[in-house]
């Protein structure tokens, strides 16, 4: 596998999807059932193609990602050949950015002194996806860009 397995969860979401992956291996309903009970090792690698193949749907269309922690914000653009990073650092006691009220003081006030910002790009050191879905196994989550294109024009 490239990726991971999806979950039980994802697999029922998106079950429709999984009933065409398998007819277009000419797998039917019934033969599916029999995989399963007859061949589980077959059945498992199955939904282990089939998980790569969203995966790298996912992975393809993803433009952003973001990671907040309770001081710091990690903002991900990732393009085809780079990704680029802004890291919003805050230094200040009694502030989270899990906080709604903090999160807001910090919208209103970018400019104030104890908020730092750092950007980067970077080549992929490996494969775009990978790299990609290490960050989102390491907590970062798929994002519409708003916040990163924002902070890159305040900060350029």
């Amino acid at each position: 596998m490239k990726y991971r397995q999806l979950t039980k969860e994802q697999f029922e979401a998106l079950h429709v999807e999984f009933a065409q992956f398998l007819a277009s291996q000419q797998v039917d309903i019934n033969e599916w059932n029999a995989i399963k009970k007859d061949k589980p090792e077959v059945a498992e690698q199955e939904l282990n193609l089939f998980s790569d193949v969203v995966w790298d749907d996912v992975l393809n269309r993803t433009k952003y990602l973001e990671h907040f922690s309770e001081k710091s914000i990690n903002l991900f653009k990732v393009e085809e050949k780079v990704i680029s990073r802004i890291v919003v650092q805050i230094n200040k006691t009694d502030f989270s950015f899990f906080n709604d009220k903090d999160y807001q003081w910090f919208i209103d006030n970018t400019k104030d002194g104890s908020i730092t910002f750092y950007k980067g790009v970077k080549k992929y050191e490996s494969d775009r996806n990978s790299e990609i879905f290490d960050l989102i196994q390491k907590g970062s989550v798929i994002a519409d860009g708003k916040l990163y294109e924002g902070l890159f024009k305040l900060i350029s």
